[in-house]
């Protein structure tokens, strides 16, 4: 690489191995070889199991829903940003196999959902509570913007090009739209999909830090 560090990651744990209370969270090949995986410092070092029960206990009240008829691409880069961001669920509708090369192994962290369709993603989201707000440039859809997400709630994408599917917005609860300026159509559906987590989470995500993934990790002093 001509640029950034020549390495990702960390070596070897440098000096005694961790022991006492919160010493299981620990892999010790991970010890002993290093972490290159794709983590925060928070999780260096972390048995996969560990992390995924860390941000189990944290996870945000927002699901993430995409539409699966035609493989999107979108879907990885999709899924990746849910776990940056930290959503409940991820929840594929329509074929149960997407591509996974665009989520970076993201998804081995993240719980993800199949549904066969828009009416079953819609019955197990309002079983539970949660509402189901869709994503498009359509007639009536309120400016996200303007809008207060429900802070349990579902946001449903639908594919590159053809948007939300006729039946994933009969079963929307409402649908939005992200303000545009200039002369496009519309933009990516990851980068949309990235700008609705996120507005979640400027409205109601806690900022404090008290918790944050990004606190100093143990080995780093």
């Amino acid at each position: 690489m001509p640029h950034g560090p020549p390495e990702v990651g960390v070596g070897p744990w440098p000096g005694p191995r961790p022991e006492g209370p919160g010493s299981e969270v620990y892999d010790e090949h991970l010890l002993a070889e290093g972490d290159r995986r794709n983590v925060v410092d928070r999780y260096r070092y972390w048995r996969m199991e560990a992390i995924v029960a860390d941000l189990d206990r944290r996870r945000h009240d927002f699901h993430v829903a995409i539409e699966n008829w035609q493989h999107d691409f979108n879907i990885g880069t999709i899924v990746r940003s849910a776990n940056a961001f930290l959503a409940r669920e991820v929840h594929i509708v329509g074929r149960r196999r997407w591509n996974r090369r665009g989520a970076m192994v993201t998804d081995r962290y993240q719980h993800v959902r199949h549904h066969e369709t828009p009416e079953a993603l819609a019955a197990a989201m309002h079983e539970a509570g949660v509402v189901v707000l869709g994503i498009d440039n359509l007639p009536g859809s309120v400016p996200l913007e303007t809008l207060r997400l429900p802070r349990q709630v579902c946001l449903l994408f639908g594919q590159e090009g053809p948007g939300l599917s006729p039946e994933a917005r009969a079963v929307c609860d409402a649908t939005f739209s992200i303000a545009q300026f200039g002369s496009t159509r519309s933009i990516n559906a990851s980068a949309a999909a990235a700008i609705a987590m996120h507005t979640w989470v400027v409205q109601h995500a806690d900022l404090s830090g008290g918790d944050s993934p990004d606190a100093r990790a143990p080995w780093r002093g």
